[in-house]
């Protein structure tokens, strides 16, 4: 079972940059794929990242050019660089490993706030 840690959210001005962190312990080897998502108040959780080993990331519409992410594996972590951020950007920001079978579970988010 792998366990996941995000950290690195708080709060920050519209344009501004953040970029979280999520750690991965347990059974690291099962990972094939990890990502980034958010869960606004009384909205549905959203895709936003998703990298896969041998592939480059994906990314969806909404922070295409403005969000990256990266998988350092020998870390065992996954960040998300975060620039030019707007208030529709306020969410809890999640952190999610799946193996190649698509069986994943989740960290316990980490609160973006980005307000002036």
């Amino acid at each position: 079972q792998v366990q996941l840690v995000e950290s690195g959210g708080g709060l920050v001005q519209p344009g501004g940059s953040l970029r979280l962190s999520c750690a991965a312990s347990g059974s690291i080897f099962s990972i094939y794929a990890m990502a980034w998502y958010r869960q606004a108040p009384g909205k549905q959780r959203e895709f936003l990242a998703r990298v896969v080993s041998g592939a480059s990331p994906n990314y969806a519409d909404s922070v295409k050019g403005r969000f990256a992410i990266s998988r350092d594996n020998a870390k065992n972590t996954v960040t998300l660089q975060m620039n030019s951020l707007k208030p529709e950007d306020t969410a809890v920001y999640y952190c999610r490993a799946a193996n190649s079978y698509g069986v994943g579970n989740w960290g316990q988010g980490t609160q973006v706030t980005v307000s002036s």
